[in-house]
């Protein structure tokens, strides 16, 4: 079983962003994001960095999820600091959203855990 994402700290997360490390920085988003949004209907990737299943509704237990958000660090880094929209994103093909509920927009950016 995969390690659970985590919340970074402000120091570690300054570190992260520090050192340019797209890897920390994509999973401590992916869990403000857990904690943001809490349910298992849409199952969010970023390869090869991490996933995370998030959004109320129906709970996906097997096989492909019925509802799938697809994108690169760069975009999700973008998308969760502000840097870009969830409509310039899908627009531009960065992201691909397949399925209900996977209009992340209520829940962009994501600069912080509160």
């Amino acid at each position: 079983m995969p390690a659970r994402l985590k919340v970074l700290t402000s120091a570690q997360l300054a570190t992260a962003h520090d050192e340019g490390d797209a890897r920390a920085l994509v999973k401590h988003y992916l869990a403000v994001l857990e904690q943001r949004a809490p349910g298992r209907s849409v199952e969010v990737r970023v390869p090869p960095h991490a996933a995370v299943q998030v959004v109320p509704g129906v709970r996906h237990t097997r096989g492909t999820p019925p509802a799938v958000v697809e994108t690169d660090a760069d975009t999700w880094l973008a998308l969760a600091t502000g840097r870009t929209t969830w409509a310039e994103a899908i627009d531009s093909g960065a992201v691909v959203a397949s399925g209900e509920r996977t209009d992340l927009s209520p829940y962009l950016p994501l600069l912080s855990a509160t």
